[in-house]
Protein backbone atom coordinates (compact mmCIF):
# COMPACT_ATOMS: atom_id res chain seq x y z
CA UNK A 1 0.00 0.00 0.00
CA UNK A 2 2.76 2.42 0.97
CA UNK A 3 4.95 1.61 -1.93
CA UNK A 4 1.88 2.36 -4.25
CA UNK A 5 0.98 5.90 -2.58
CA UNK A 6 4.72 6.50 -3.13
CA UNK A 7 4.50 6.24 -6.63
CA UNK A 8 1.05 8.06 -6.90
CA UNK A 9 2.60 11.02 -5.11
CA UNK A 10 5.64 10.94 -7.51
CA UNK A 11 4.23 10.46 -10.65
CA UNK A 12 1.44 13.14 -9.37
CA UNK A 13 4.50 15.94 -9.11
CA UNK A 14 6.05 15.17 -12.28
CA UNK A 15 2.27 15.57 -13.90
CA UNK A 16 2.06 18.95 -11.76
CA UNK A 17 6.00 20.06 -13.14
CA UNK A 18 5.38 18.59 -16.40
CA UNK A 19 2.33 20.82 -16.44
CA UNK A 20 3.73 24.45 -15.82
CA UNK A 21 6.88 23.35 -17.94
CA UNK A 22 5.21 22.75 -20.96
CA UNK A 23 1.85 24.21 -20.66
CA UNK A 24 2.26 27.10 -18.59
CA UNK A 25 4.05 29.74 -20.68
CA UNK A 26 5.24 32.78 -19.30
CA UNK A 27 3.58 36.52 -19.68
CA UNK A 28 5.27 37.89 -22.08
CA UNK A 29 7.25 41.79 -21.73
CA UNK A 30 5.07 44.49 -22.53
CA UNK A 31 4.89 45.49 -26.75
CA UNK A 32 6.01 48.96 -28.01
CA UNK A 33 3.57 51.56 -27.70
CA UNK A 34 3.03 52.14 -31.13
CA UNK A 35 2.78 48.07 -31.94
CA UNK A 36 0.11 46.81 -34.92
CA UNK A 37 -1.57 43.55 -34.98
CA UNK A 38 -0.81 41.37 -37.26
CA UNK A 39 -2.16 41.40 -40.70
CA UNK A 40 -4.52 37.89 -41.43
CA UNK A 41 -1.75 36.61 -43.86
CA UNK A 42 0.94 36.01 -41.32
CA UNK A 43 -1.54 35.14 -38.21
CA UNK A 44 -1.33 31.39 -36.63
CA UNK A 45 -3.98 29.67 -37.85
CA UNK A 46 -6.25 29.87 -34.28
CA UNK A 47 -5.83 33.73 -34.21
CA UNK A 48 -8.87 35.60 -35.67
CA UNK A 49 -8.40 39.26 -37.56
CA UNK A 50 -8.04 42.33 -35.39
CA UNK A 51 -11.00 44.60 -34.34
CA UNK A 52 -13.23 46.19 -37.26
CA UNK A 53 -12.00 49.43 -38.48
CA UNK A 54 -14.97 50.98 -37.11
CA UNK A 55 -14.16 50.74 -33.38
CA UNK A 56 -10.87 52.11 -33.87
CA UNK A 57 -11.30 56.30 -33.57
CA UNK A 58 -11.08 57.38 -37.24
CA UNK A 59 -8.60 59.87 -38.22
CA UNK A 60 -11.37 62.65 -39.48
CA UNK A 61 -13.89 64.31 -37.29
CA UNK A 62 -17.46 63.70 -37.84
CA UNK A 63 -18.85 65.25 -41.68
CA UNK A 64 -21.81 66.90 -39.93
CA UNK A 65 -21.56 70.27 -37.75
CA UNK A 66 -21.44 69.46 -33.78
CA UNK A 67 -24.46 71.14 -32.16
CA UNK A 68 -23.20 70.51 -28.44
CA UNK A 69 -19.43 69.59 -28.47
CA UNK A 70 -16.11 70.42 -26.84
CA UNK A 71 -13.77 72.20 -29.03
CA UNK A 72 -10.50 70.39 -27.96
CA UNK A 73 -9.61 66.66 -26.59
CA UNK A 74 -9.23 66.78 -22.75
CA UNK A 75 -9.52 63.87 -20.06
CA UNK A 76 -11.64 64.00 -16.98
CA UNK A 77 -9.62 62.25 -13.91
CA UNK A 78 -12.13 60.56 -11.13
CA UNK A 79 -10.05 58.89 -8.13
CA UNK A 80 -11.91 56.92 -5.67
CA UNK A 81 -10.12 54.99 -2.69
CA UNK A 82 -9.30 52.52 -4.43
CA UNK A 83 -9.46 53.72 -8.50
CA UNK A 84 -7.56 56.41 -10.49
CA UNK A 85 -10.15 56.63 -13.62
CA UNK A 86 -9.20 58.45 -17.18
CA UNK A 87 -11.82 59.51 -19.47
CA UNK A 88 -11.10 60.75 -22.46
CA UNK A 89 -13.74 63.13 -24.13
CA UNK A 90 -12.93 61.78 -27.63
CA UNK A 91 -15.73 59.10 -28.26
CA UNK A 92 -16.03 59.41 -23.86
CA UNK A 93 -14.06 56.74 -23.56
CA UNK A 94 -12.11 54.81 -20.60
CA UNK A 95 -8.39 55.75 -21.18
CA UNK A 96 -6.71 54.67 -18.17
CA UNK A 97 -7.71 52.23 -14.88
CA UNK A 98 -5.33 51.94 -12.43
CA UNK A 99 -5.23 50.21 -9.30
CA UNK A 100 -4.26 52.09 -6.31
CA UNK A 101 -3.43 48.94 -4.00
CA UNK A 102 -1.90 46.94 -6.51
CA UNK A 103 1.26 48.10 -8.21
CA UNK A 104 2.47 46.48 -11.53
CA UNK A 105 6.03 44.27 -11.43
CA UNK A 106 8.34 46.41 -13.28
CA UNK A 107 7.75 50.27 -12.52
CA UNK A 108 5.61 50.01 -8.60
CA UNK A 109 3.54 52.06 -9.73
CA UNK A 110 -0.35 51.61 -9.63
CA UNK A 111 -1.64 48.33 -11.74
CA UNK A 112 -2.84 49.73 -15.35
CA UNK A 113 -5.50 47.83 -16.69
CA UNK A 114 -6.46 48.81 -19.81
CA UNK A 115 -4.67 48.40 -22.99
CA UNK A 116 -4.36 52.21 -24.47
CA UNK A 117 -1.04 51.93 -26.28
CA UNK A 118 -2.53 50.51 -29.43
CA UNK A 119 -4.23 53.25 -32.09
CA UNK A 120 -5.61 50.60 -34.23
CA UNK A 121 -7.86 48.94 -30.88
CA UNK A 122 -10.68 50.15 -29.38
CA UNK A 123 -10.91 52.15 -25.90
CA UNK A 124 -13.08 50.62 -23.28
CA UNK A 125 -16.86 52.02 -23.89
CA UNK A 126 -16.68 52.50 -27.68
CA UNK A 127 -19.80 52.03 -29.12
CA UNK A 128 -20.58 49.48 -31.85
CA UNK A 129 -23.68 49.47 -34.15
CA UNK A 130 -24.41 48.44 -37.49
CA UNK A 131 -24.16 51.36 -38.91
CA UNK A 132 -20.27 52.01 -39.57
CA UNK A 133 -20.57 55.87 -40.25
CA UNK A 134 -22.51 56.78 -36.99
CA UNK A 135 -19.60 54.62 -35.10
CA UNK A 136 -17.01 56.85 -36.44
CA UNK A 137 -18.85 59.21 -35.95
CA UNK A 138 -19.89 58.31 -31.62
CA UNK A 139 -16.30 56.84 -31.27
CA UNK A 140 -14.50 60.37 -32.34
CA UNK A 141 -16.28 62.88 -31.00
CA UNK A 142 -15.70 65.75 -28.66
CA UNK A 143 -18.44 65.24 -26.09
CA UNK A 144 -19.16 68.10 -23.44
CA UNK A 145 -18.12 66.95 -20.00
CA UNK A 146 -20.75 67.55 -17.15
CA UNK A 147 -19.96 66.78 -13.32
CA UNK A 148 -16.02 65.97 -13.09
CA UNK A 149 -14.96 65.69 -9.44
CA UNK A 150 -11.75 67.85 -8.40
CA UNK A 151 -10.88 65.57 -6.38
CA UNK A 152 -11.59 62.22 -5.05
CA UNK A 153 -14.81 61.65 -4.55
CA UNK A 154 -16.10 60.72 -0.87
CA UNK A 155 -19.37 60.07 -2.36
CA UNK A 156 -21.09 58.40 -5.55
CA UNK A 157 -20.58 60.49 -8.58
CA UNK A 158 -21.94 60.69 -11.95
CA UNK A 159 -19.87 62.13 -15.07
CA UNK A 160 -22.14 62.68 -18.09
CA UNK A 161 -20.84 62.77 -21.19
CA UNK A 162 -22.99 64.09 -24.59
CA UNK A 163 -22.82 65.07 -28.05
CA UNK A 164 -25.35 66.18 -30.22
CA UNK A 165 -24.88 67.36 -34.58
CA UNK A 166 -26.92 69.00 -37.40
CA UNK A 167 -27.22 65.12 -38.81
CA UNK A 168 -29.50 64.43 -35.96
CA UNK A 169 -27.04 62.27 -34.07
CA UNK A 170 -27.72 62.72 -30.05
CA UNK A 171 -25.25 60.81 -27.76
CA UNK A 172 -25.16 60.96 -24.03
CA UNK A 173 -22.72 58.52 -21.72
CA UNK A 174 -22.69 58.73 -18.26
CA UNK A 175 -20.94 57.17 -15.86
CA UNK A 176 -21.61 56.24 -12.18
CA UNK A 177 -18.59 55.95 -9.73
CA UNK A 178 -18.88 54.75 -5.86
CA UNK A 179 -15.96 55.61 -4.08
CA UNK A 180 -15.28 52.19 -2.76
CA UNK A 181 -15.63 50.01 -5.46
CA UNK A 182 -14.21 48.42 -8.30
CA UNK A 183 -17.15 48.94 -10.39
CA UNK A 184 -18.13 51.69 -12.53
CA UNK A 185 -21.91 51.72 -14.38
CA UNK A 186 -22.04 53.26 -17.80
CA UNK A 187 -25.86 54.25 -18.98
CA UNK A 188 -25.55 54.97 -23.03
CA UNK A 189 -28.22 56.68 -24.92
CA UNK A 190 -27.91 57.20 -28.92
CA UNK A 191 -30.69 58.58 -31.19
CA UNK A 192 -30.67 59.34 -34.87
CA UNK A 193 -33.14 61.77 -35.56
CA UNK A 194 -36.47 59.68 -34.09
CA UNK A 195 -34.85 56.79 -34.33
CA UNK A 196 -33.62 55.48 -30.75
CA UNK A 197 -30.57 53.17 -31.52
CA UNK A 198 -28.92 50.48 -28.26
CA UNK A 199 -25.07 50.71 -29.44
CA UNK A 200 -23.02 47.68 -27.78
CA UNK A 201 -20.40 48.64 -25.60
CA UNK A 202 -17.22 47.32 -26.42
CA UNK A 203 -13.96 46.59 -24.57
CA UNK A 204 -11.00 46.33 -26.23
CA UNK A 205 -7.95 44.06 -25.55
CA UNK A 206 -8.12 42.89 -22.07
CA UNK A 207 -6.81 42.57 -19.55
CA UNK A 208 -3.79 45.52 -19.37
CA UNK A 209 -1.54 43.97 -17.18
CA UNK A 210 1.15 43.20 -19.71
CA UNK A 211 4.06 43.64 -16.81
CA UNK A 212 3.10 40.45 -15.58
CA UNK A 213 6.40 38.03 -15.98
CA UNK A 214 5.76 35.20 -13.66
CA UNK A 215 5.44 31.89 -15.30
CA UNK A 216 2.35 31.36 -13.06
CA UNK A 217 0.60 33.97 -14.70
CA UNK A 218 -2.52 32.85 -16.41
CA UNK A 219 -3.05 34.19 -19.98
CA UNK A 220 -5.77 36.73 -20.71
CA UNK A 221 -8.79 34.12 -21.75
CA UNK A 222 -12.46 35.36 -22.07
CA UNK A 223 -14.60 34.40 -19.04
CA UNK A 224 -18.32 33.28 -19.33
CA UNK A 225 -20.59 32.16 -16.43
CA UNK A 226 -24.49 31.31 -17.56
CA UNK A 227 -26.87 32.10 -14.84
CA UNK A 228 -27.78 28.15 -15.60
CA UNK A 229 -24.38 26.85 -14.89
CA UNK A 230 -22.62 25.95 -11.75
CA UNK A 231 -19.23 27.51 -12.76
CA UNK A 232 -17.57 30.08 -15.41
CA UNK A 233 -16.67 29.05 -18.96
CA UNK A 234 -12.95 30.03 -19.76
CA UNK A 235 -12.65 30.47 -23.30
CA UNK A 236 -9.10 30.25 -25.12
CA UNK A 237 -8.17 31.90 -28.28
CA UNK A 238 -9.46 29.02 -30.39
CA UNK A 239 -12.63 28.59 -28.35
CA UNK A 240 -13.63 32.62 -29.05
CA UNK A 241 -12.74 31.85 -32.94
CA UNK A 242 -14.69 29.14 -33.18
CA UNK A 243 -17.07 30.35 -31.76
CA UNK A 244 -17.36 34.63 -30.99
CA UNK A 245 -20.81 35.43 -29.94
CA UNK A 246 -22.48 33.89 -27.05
CA UNK A 247 -26.52 34.80 -26.18
CA UNK A 248 -28.09 34.79 -22.81
CA UNK A 249 -28.40 35.51 -19.13
CA UNK A 250 -24.73 35.60 -17.51
CA UNK A 251 -24.01 36.68 -14.02
CA UNK A 252 -20.86 38.06 -15.76
CA UNK A 253 -19.24 38.03 -18.94
CA UNK A 254 -15.78 39.42 -19.47
CA UNK A 255 -12.00 38.65 -19.82
CA UNK A 256 -9.62 37.35 -17.15
CA UNK A 257 -6.11 36.51 -16.31
CA UNK A 258 -4.42 34.76 -13.42
CA UNK A 259 -5.26 37.95 -10.59
CA UNK A 260 -7.14 40.89 -12.50
CA UNK A 261 -10.64 40.78 -14.87
CA UNK A 262 -12.69 43.10 -16.75
CA UNK A 263 -16.39 41.52 -16.62
CA UNK A 264 -20.07 42.94 -17.08
CA UNK A 265 -21.80 42.27 -14.29
CA UNK A 266 -25.28 41.07 -14.41
CA UNK A 267 -27.30 42.64 -17.32
CA UNK A 268 -30.62 40.50 -18.14
CA UNK A 269 -30.72 38.71 -21.82
CA UNK A 270 -27.27 40.09 -23.89
CA UNK A 271 -25.37 39.48 -26.55
CA UNK A 272 -21.21 39.06 -26.01
CA UNK A 273 -19.35 38.59 -28.88
CA UNK A 274 -15.06 37.73 -28.32
CA UNK A 275 -12.36 38.55 -30.70
CA UNK A 276 -8.63 37.69 -30.20
CA UNK A 277 -6.27 40.53 -31.54
CA UNK A 278 -2.53 39.22 -31.65
CA UNK A 279 0.54 42.36 -30.56
CA UNK A 280 3.45 41.47 -32.13
CA UNK A 281 6.76 42.25 -30.00
CA UNK A 282 8.69 45.03 -30.98
CA UNK A 283 11.15 45.61 -33.49
CA UNK A 284 14.23 43.73 -33.15
CA UNK A 285 12.52 41.85 -29.50
CA UNK A 286 12.75 38.34 -28.93
CA UNK A 287 9.67 38.31 -27.22
CA UNK A 288 6.76 36.40 -28.56
CA UNK A 289 3.50 38.05 -29.89
CA UNK A 290 1.22 38.66 -27.02
CA UNK A 291 -2.93 37.93 -27.83
CA UNK A 292 -5.17 39.70 -25.65
CA UNK A 293 -9.24 39.46 -25.78
CA UNK A 294 -11.73 41.95 -26.85
CA UNK A 295 -15.05 41.54 -25.86
CA UNK A 296 -18.27 43.83 -26.08
CA UNK A 297 -21.96 43.31 -24.97
CA UNK A 298 -25.30 44.30 -25.83
CA UNK A 299 -28.22 43.81 -23.53
CA UNK A 300 -31.31 43.45 -25.24
CA UNK A 301 -33.02 46.22 -23.34
CA UNK A 302 -31.54 49.86 -22.72
CA UNK A 303 -30.06 49.97 -19.17
CA UNK A 304 -26.73 50.71 -17.48
CA UNK A 305 -24.37 48.14 -17.24
CA UNK A 306 -21.90 47.34 -14.60
CA UNK A 307 -18.26 46.79 -15.18
CA UNK A 308 -16.25 45.29 -12.41
CA UNK A 309 -12.60 45.97 -13.26
CA UNK A 310 -10.38 44.89 -10.51
CA UNK A 311 -8.12 42.23 -8.76
CA UNK A 312 -9.80 39.25 -8.18
CA UNK A 313 -9.43 39.20 -4.52
CA UNK A 314 -12.13 36.83 -3.03
CA UNK A 315 -13.02 39.49 -0.46
CA UNK A 316 -13.91 42.23 -2.62
CA UNK A 317 -15.79 39.55 -5.44
CA UNK A 318 -17.63 38.37 -2.25
CA UNK A 319 -19.06 41.64 -1.88
CA UNK A 320 -20.39 41.33 -5.62
CA UNK A 321 -21.89 38.10 -5.11
CA UNK A 322 -21.13 34.62 -3.97
CA UNK A 323 -21.14 33.94 -7.59
CA UNK A 324 -18.81 36.27 -8.57
CA UNK A 325 -15.55 34.85 -6.30
CA UNK A 326 -15.90 31.42 -8.81
CA UNK A 327 -13.78 33.92 -11.38
CA UNK A 328 -10.59 32.43 -9.04
CA UNK A 329 -9.67 29.61 -11.11
CA UNK A 330 -8.34 27.65 -7.60
CA UNK A 331 -9.03 24.33 -9.44
CA UNK A 332 -10.91 20.70 -8.13
CA UNK A 333 -9.27 21.40 -4.90
CA UNK A 334 -10.97 24.82 -4.12
CA UNK A 335 -13.13 23.39 -1.16
CA UNK A 336 -9.66 23.10 0.61
CA UNK A 337 -8.27 26.07 -1.34
CA UNK A 338 -11.13 28.39 0.58
CA UNK A 339 -10.29 27.66 4.04
CA UNK A 340 -7.02 27.53 3.77
CA UNK A 341 -7.46 31.35 1.74
CA UNK A 342 -9.52 32.78 4.34
CA UNK A 343 -7.45 31.19 7.38
CA UNK A 344 -4.15 33.25 6.04
CA UNK A 345 -6.19 36.14 5.91
CA UNK A 346 -7.05 35.96 9.47
CA UNK A 347 -3.72 35.08 10.83
CA UNK A 348 -2.63 38.09 8.58
CA UNK A 349 -4.73 40.13 10.64
CA UNK A 350 -2.76 39.64 13.40
CA UNK A 351 0.92 38.81 11.81
CA UNK A 352 1.30 41.05 8.86
CA UNK A 353 3.75 39.10 6.90
CA UNK A 354 2.67 36.50 4.54
CA UNK A 355 5.45 34.31 4.99
CA UNK A 356 5.31 34.03 8.56
CA UNK A 357 1.45 33.39 8.16
CA UNK A 358 2.00 30.68 5.77
CA UNK A 359 4.85 29.28 8.97
CA UNK A 360 1.99 29.45 11.06
CA UNK A 361 -0.84 28.51 9.40
CA UNK A 362 1.76 24.95 8.33
CA UNK A 363 1.86 24.64 12.07
CA UNK A 364 -1.86 24.86 13.03
CA UNK A 365 -2.73 22.32 10.42
CA UNK A 366 0.28 19.88 11.43
CA UNK A 367 -1.03 20.26 15.15
CA UNK A 368 -4.20 18.80 13.40
CA UNK A 369 -3.40 15.91 12.08
CA UNK A 370 -0.34 15.54 15.17
CA UNK A 371 -2.60 12.41 16.08
CA UNK A 372 -3.02 10.96 12.67
CA UNK A 373 0.35 11.56 12.30
CA UNK A 374 1.67 9.59 16.00
CA UNK A 375 -0.74 6.96 14.61
CA UNK A 376 0.90 6.29 11.55
CA UNK A 377 4.55 5.88 13.11
CA UNK A 378 3.13 3.84 15.20
CA UNK A 379 2.04 1.21 12.95
CA UNK A 380 4.78 1.88 11.27
CA UNK A 381 6.79 0.96 14.00
CA UNK A 382 4.86 -2.29 15.01
CA UNK A 383 5.27 -3.32 10.91
CA UNK A 384 8.96 -2.95 11.09
CA UNK A 385 8.94 -5.14 14.36
CA UNK A 386 7.43 -7.46 12.42
CA UNK A 387 9.50 -7.84 9.41
CA UNK A 388 11.64 -10.74 10.64
CA UNK A 389 8.56 -13.24 10.64
CA UNK A 390 6.72 -11.30 7.67
CA UNK A 391 10.29 -12.20 6.02
CA UNK A 392 10.12 -15.52 6.84
CA UNK A 393 6.44 -16.08 5.22
CA UNK A 394 7.63 -15.03 2.25
CA UNK A 395 10.73 -17.38 2.31
CA UNK A 396 8.71 -20.54 2.38
CA UNK A 397 6.43 -19.57 -0.54
CA UNK A 398 9.40 -17.78 -2.41
CA UNK A 399 9.38 -20.84 -4.96
CA UNK A 400 5.80 -20.66 -6.01
CA UNK A 401 4.60 -18.96 -8.71
CA UNK A 402 1.93 -16.30 -8.65
CA UNK A 403 -0.46 -18.32 -9.93
CA UNK A 404 0.10 -21.24 -7.34
CA UNK A 405 -3.24 -21.41 -5.68
CA UNK A 406 -1.03 -22.31 -2.28
CA UNK A 407 0.54 -18.66 -2.88
CA UNK A 408 -2.99 -17.91 -1.34
CA UNK A 409 -2.00 -19.38 2.08
CA UNK A 410 0.42 -17.06 1.86
CA UNK A 411 -1.68 -13.60 2.28
CA UNK A 412 -3.90 -15.59 4.85
CA UNK A 413 -0.78 -15.90 6.79
CA UNK A 414 0.27 -12.84 6.11
CA UNK A 415 -2.94 -11.27 7.59
CA UNK A 416 -3.49 -13.25 10.66
CA UNK A 417 0.04 -12.42 11.47
CA UNK A 418 -1.14 -8.67 11.51
CA UNK A 419 -4.27 -9.28 13.10
CA UNK A 420 -2.81 -11.55 15.75
CA UNK A 421 -0.30 -8.23 16.16
CA UNK A 422 -2.55 -5.57 15.85
CA UNK A 423 -1.15 -4.14 13.05
CA UNK A 424 -2.77 -2.37 10.24
CA UNK A 425 -0.74 -2.14 7.41
CA UNK A 426 -2.75 0.47 5.61
CA UNK A 427 -2.08 3.07 8.76
CA UNK A 428 0.71 4.17 7.51
CA UNK A 429 -0.70 5.94 4.57
CA UNK A 430 -2.96 8.12 5.68
CA UNK A 431 -1.08 11.78 6.73
CA UNK A 432 0.73 11.33 3.22
CA UNK A 433 -2.96 10.83 1.55
CA UNK A 434 -4.19 13.35 3.33
CA UNK A 435 -0.98 15.76 2.89
CA UNK A 436 -1.09 15.07 -1.13
CA UNK A 437 -4.26 17.45 -1.69
CA UNK A 438 -2.59 20.07 0.73
CA UNK A 439 0.30 20.60 -1.58
CA UNK A 440 -1.90 20.82 -4.59
CA UNK A 441 -4.64 22.99 -2.39
CA UNK A 442 -0.70 25.50 -1.19
CA UNK A 443 0.43 25.26 -4.71
CA UNK A 444 -3.00 26.63 -5.98
CA UNK A 445 -3.45 29.22 -3.38
CA UNK A 446 -0.21 30.51 -4.04
CA UNK A 447 -0.38 30.70 -7.53
CA UNK A 448 -3.49 32.35 -8.02
CA UNK A 449 -4.46 34.04 -4.67
CA UNK A 450 -3.76 37.85 -5.09
CA UNK A 451 -3.00 38.42 -1.83
CA UNK A 452 0.45 36.40 -2.09
CA UNK A 453 1.03 38.46 -5.44
CA UNK A 454 4.28 40.24 -4.71
CA UNK A 455 4.17 39.97 -0.89
CA UNK A 456 7.41 39.26 0.56
CA UNK A 457 9.11 37.30 3.29
CA UNK A 458 12.66 38.66 3.85
CA UNK A 459 15.79 38.43 2.84
CA UNK A 460 15.77 37.65 -0.62
CA UNK A 461 13.00 36.24 -0.76
CA UNK A 462 10.53 39.59 -2.15
CA UNK A 463 7.66 37.45 -3.89
CA UNK A 464 5.76 33.95 -2.39
CA UNK A 465 4.06 33.59 -5.22
CA UNK A 466 7.32 33.19 -7.55
CA UNK A 467 10.09 30.60 -7.27
CA UNK A 468 13.17 31.39 -5.05
CA UNK A 469 15.34 33.59 -6.76
CA UNK A 470 18.47 31.90 -5.51
CA UNK A 471 16.86 28.34 -5.21
CA UNK A 472 17.89 28.47 -0.70
CA UNK A 473 14.42 27.95 0.26
CA UNK A 474 14.23 24.34 -1.90
CA UNK A 475 17.26 23.18 -1.33
CA UNK A 476 17.04 23.35 2.46
CA UNK A 477 13.45 21.84 1.90
CA UNK A 478 15.43 18.46 0.24
CA UNK A 479 17.89 18.53 2.94
CA UNK A 480 14.51 18.25 5.28
CA UNK A 481 12.70 15.19 3.65
CA UNK A 482 16.28 13.54 3.27
CA UNK A 483 16.26 13.76 7.12
CA UNK A 484 12.81 13.11 7.74
CA UNK A 485 13.27 9.72 5.58
CA UNK A 486 16.40 8.71 7.15
CA UNK A 487 14.43 8.69 10.30
CA UNK A 488 11.19 6.85 9.18
CA UNK A 489 10.86 3.58 10.88
CA UNK A 490 11.86 0.82 7.74
CA UNK A 491 8.54 -1.18 6.86
CA UNK A 492 9.88 -3.32 4.35
CA UNK A 493 13.22 -4.78 2.62
CA UNK A 494 12.11 -4.22 -0.81
CA UNK A 495 15.79 -2.85 -2.42
CA UNK A 496 13.98 -1.04 -4.95
CA UNK A 497 11.22 0.75 -2.26
CA UNK A 498 14.09 1.50 -0.34
CA UNK A 499 16.42 3.42 -3.41
CA UNK A 500 12.58 5.08 -4.49
CA UNK A 501 12.41 6.47 -1.17
CA UNK A 502 16.39 8.07 -0.74
CA UNK A 503 15.64 9.24 -4.60
CA UNK A 504 11.91 10.98 -3.34
CA UNK A 505 14.24 13.78 -1.76
CA UNK A 506 16.63 14.92 -5.01
CA UNK A 507 13.08 14.53 -7.31
CA UNK A 508 11.25 16.98 -4.66
CA UNK A 509 14.41 19.04 -4.34
CA UNK A 510 14.17 19.58 -8.18
CA UNK A 511 10.35 19.91 -9.00
CA UNK A 512 10.44 22.85 -6.21
CA UNK A 513 13.41 24.56 -7.47
CA UNK A 514 10.62 26.51 -9.93
CA UNK A 515 7.76 25.92 -7.52
CA UNK A 516 6.55 29.32 -5.63
CA UNK A 517 8.97 30.05 -2.83
CA UNK A 518 5.96 29.84 -0.51
CA UNK A 519 4.84 26.21 -1.56
CA UNK A 520 8.73 25.37 -0.47
CA UNK A 521 8.21 27.38 2.68
CA UNK A 522 5.33 25.15 3.57
CA UNK A 523 6.63 21.75 2.78
CA UNK A 524 10.29 22.70 4.56
CA UNK A 525 8.05 23.93 8.05
CA UNK A 526 6.11 20.92 7.42
CA UNK A 527 9.20 18.57 7.10
CA UNK A 528 10.73 20.08 9.99
CA UNK A 529 7.57 19.76 12.08
CA UNK A 530 7.67 15.86 10.98
CA UNK A 531 11.08 15.79 11.89
CA UNK A 532 10.64 16.72 15.33
CA UNK A 533 7.67 14.83 15.85
CA UNK A 534 9.37 11.58 15.06
CA UNK A 535 12.02 12.57 17.66
CA UNK A 536 8.71 12.96 20.19
CA UNK A 537 7.20 9.95 18.97
CA UNK A 538 10.41 7.14 19.45
CA UNK A 539 11.05 9.59 22.86
CA UNK A 540 7.18 7.75 23.41
CA UNK A 541 7.10 4.56 22.16
CA UNK A 542 10.71 3.54 23.19
CA UNK A 543 13.45 1.91 20.67
CA UNK A 544 11.68 -0.72 18.61
CA UNK A 545 11.92 -4.51 20.15
CA UNK A 546 13.95 -6.73 18.03
CA UNK A 547 12.36 -10.37 17.16
CA UNK A 548 14.91 -13.18 15.96
CA UNK A 549 13.28 -15.75 13.58
CA UNK A 550 15.61 -18.70 12.95
CA UNK A 551 15.17 -20.46 9.96
CA UNK A 552 13.28 -23.18 9.80
CA UNK A 553 15.92 -26.17 8.62
CA UNK A 554 17.33 -24.92 12.43
CA UNK A 555 14.28 -25.83 14.10
CA UNK A 556 13.74 -29.13 12.61
CA UNK A 557 17.64 -29.62 13.95
CA UNK A 558 16.62 -28.79 17.37
CA UNK A 559 17.61 -31.47 19.82
CA UNK A 560 15.19 -32.72 22.68
CA UNK A 561 15.68 -34.97 25.55
CA UNK A 562 18.47 -38.15 25.08
CA UNK A 563 20.09 -35.91 22.36
CA UNK A 564 17.33 -37.01 19.49
CA UNK A 565 16.31 -34.63 16.45
CA UNK A 566 12.81 -33.53 16.87
CA UNK A 567 12.80 -34.82 13.29
CA UNK A 568 13.99 -38.38 14.89
CA UNK A 569 11.95 -38.41 17.90
CA UNK A 570 8.78 -37.34 15.13
CA UNK A 571 9.77 -41.22 13.18
CA UNK A 572 9.81 -43.27 16.30
CA UNK A 573 6.40 -41.63 17.54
Amino acid sequence: MERRVLIAIFLSFIVLYAYQAFFVKPAPKPGAAGAQTQSSKTEPPNVAKPAAPAAAVPASAPAAAPLVADSQEKDTVVETRDVIAVITNRGARLKSWRLKKYLDQQDRKPQELIENKLPTQPLPMTLSTSDAQLDATLNSALYTVAGAPSSMISTPADVRFEYSDAAGVHATKTFHFVPDSYVVSVQVTVNQGNRAIAPALVWGPAVGDVAEVTRYTQSAEGLLFPLNKNSPDRLSVKNVTQQPTYDGDFHFAGVDDNYFMTVALATGPSRVTYQPVTIPPPAGSKDTARTLVTYSIAPQKPQAVRFFVGPKDFGVLGAIGPEATKAINFGIFAVIVVPLLQSLKWIHGYVPNYGWDIIILTVLINLLIFPLRHKSVVSMRKMQEIQPEMKAIQDRYSKLKATDPAKQKMNQEMMALYKERGVNPASGCVPMLLTLPLIYAFYALLSTAIELRGAPFFGWIHDLSARDPYFITPILMGVSQLGQQLMMPTTGTDPAQQKMMMFMPIMFTFMFLWAPSGLALYWLVSNLWTIGQQYATNYIIGPPATRTIRPAAERRLKRVGGGKTEAADAQKS
